[in-house]
């Protein structure tokens, strides 16, 4: 599961609707690979953009930033074993420049010690290698995750960032991104010359990743409101890695005997 902009803490997201999909990868034996921002992170005491309003029951406390991380980590916990890597977002490096504490790691480093299970924390962005063994053949993926920058456009959704990250990301796979909280999948095909003079012809898999929070409600009010800015489409995105029975058209062709499948986890 590639999930990301999780605001958990946020009055807005649907922390039922977390449950159902980690209840659903736990279920799968899916590893999850989130992007960052799994903290909103902007009710403390010093953040300008801070409102009462916005707090849920649990963080209304003189510890708030404890209280993220202790809620987080129970919350999340009992998944523990199908976190893969959780990386940072905006939220969480902007408590670390101004707060000097990376919720992200102290995060990961409470899950593990209530699971018993080792939690990674990751940085804004990196790669991961996605490793298989299907019947005597042994395959490697890369699969590259960046947080997210800027805004998306209204009329885009921010699918122009995709080739521009494929010019400087050649060696990935996959390209997860998040941030702007829209969901889109694109592939990016390629010609490819190999090391024994074959061509081959492979894709390059761009999906964002979307949020579980939505803060339009019945567009009475709220920042997201007055800013003009759409409903956002809720939830994550389920990659499922398909193994051919029998052997690929081209014999010399590696890439054609994995097939991803991206579906919207809702």
């Amino acid at each position: 599961m590639l999930s990301s902009d999780r605001h958990h803490d946020n009055k807005h997201a649907d922390q039922n609707l977390e449950i159902e999909h980690l209840k659903e990868a736990q279920k799968r034996g899916a590893a999850i690979i989130d992007i960052g921002d799994m903290h909103c992170a902007m009710q403390g005491k010093y953040d300008r953009r801070k409102s009462t309003a916005g707090l849920r029951d649990e963080y209304v406390c003189e510890t708030y930033l404890d209280a993220l991380v202790e809620c987080a980590a129970d919350f999340y916990s009992p998944y523990a074993n199908n976190f893969a890597v959780i990386g940072q977002g905006n939220h969480e490096t902007a408590i670390l420049k101004h707060h000097e504490t990376d919720l992200t790691e102290r995060t990961c480093e409470r899950m593990s010690a209530i699971s018993g299970v080792r939690v990674c924390s990751g940085g804004y962005s990196g790669f991961v290698r996605l490793c298989f063994q299907w019947h005597t053949q042994k395959f490697e993926r890369i699969l590259h995750y960046f947080h997210g920058s800027g805004g998306a456009s209204p009329m885009s959704h921010g699918t122009l960032n995709v080739r521009r990250m494929a010019s400087w990301l050649p060696d990935a796979d996959i390209v997860a991104t998040g941030h702007t909280h829209s969901t889109f999948y694109v592939p990016i095909s390629r010609c490819r010359l190999k090391k024994n003079g074959d061509i081959e012809n492979d894709e390059q898999h761009h999906v964002n990743c979307g949020t579980y929070k939505d803060e339009s409600g019945d567009r009475y009010g709220g920042w997201s409101v007055e800013k003009g800015m759409p409903p956002k489409p809720v939830g994550a995105v389920w990659l499922r890695i398909v193994g051919y029975h029998k052997p690929p058209t081209y014999p010399n062709s590696t890439s054609k005997q994995l097939r991803f499948e991206f579906v919207r986890a809702v």
